[in-house]
């Protein structure tokens, strides 16, 4: 049996700006929407960073008990879904969040979850969805854990509750 991997590009082992508290980050390899003005291009190729086993990624996050939470960053986190539904299920186990930033909207995910179940595991299994491009003319450097206003933070456990699309508040 081979062990699972990821292609990566990075990991932020403590962040305090990919999402609510104090983060693991995992910055992913590849990205098919290369958006003009991207605050990450370098991980736009598929075939550049690093391929990384989960365990290890794991690994890490177990270094720091101080953790609230895991962000899959990008790139495209959504381009490796079988990978991070199985790194994403790990971490939950461990009582912790998830975050989860896309380019992808969340009405073109829930397109896209019929045909990719590993999909549907991971959006199942995410707190916090941050969905959408990053807009250079919409770019907004106030804005929370995003830099477009074309973005939104998605609740998602509420937006499951409740069948439709509820905005994450700061709590």
């Amino acid at each position: 049996m081979s062990e699972s991997t990821l292609r990566i590009a990075g990991i932020m082992r403590e962040s305090i700006v990919d999402g609510p508290g104090i983060r693991f980050a995992v910055f992913c390899q590849g990205c098919p929407h290369n958006c003009p003005g991207c605050h990450n291009p370098e991980t736009h190729d598929f075939n550049g960073g690093n391929e990384v086993s989960i365990q290890k990624i794991l690994a890490a996050i177990d270094e720091n008990p101080l953790l609230k939470g895991v962000t899959f960053s990008g790139g495209e986190p959504l381009c490796q879904t079988e990978g991070f539904a199985e790194l994403a299920k790990a971490v939950k186990a461990r009582g912790m969040d998830i975050t989860v930033f896309t380019g992808f909207t969340y009405e073109q995910l829930l397109e896209r979850e019929k045909q990719d179940p590993a999909l549907k595991e991971l959006l199942d299994l995410t707190d916090l969805l941050i969905d959408g491009p990053f807009i250079l003319d919409q770019r907004d450097l106030t804005l929370q854990f995003r830099g477009s206003r074309n973005q939104r933070l998605i609740d998602m456990n509420a937006t499951r509750a409740a069948g439709h699309v509820v905005l994450w508040e700061e709590n």
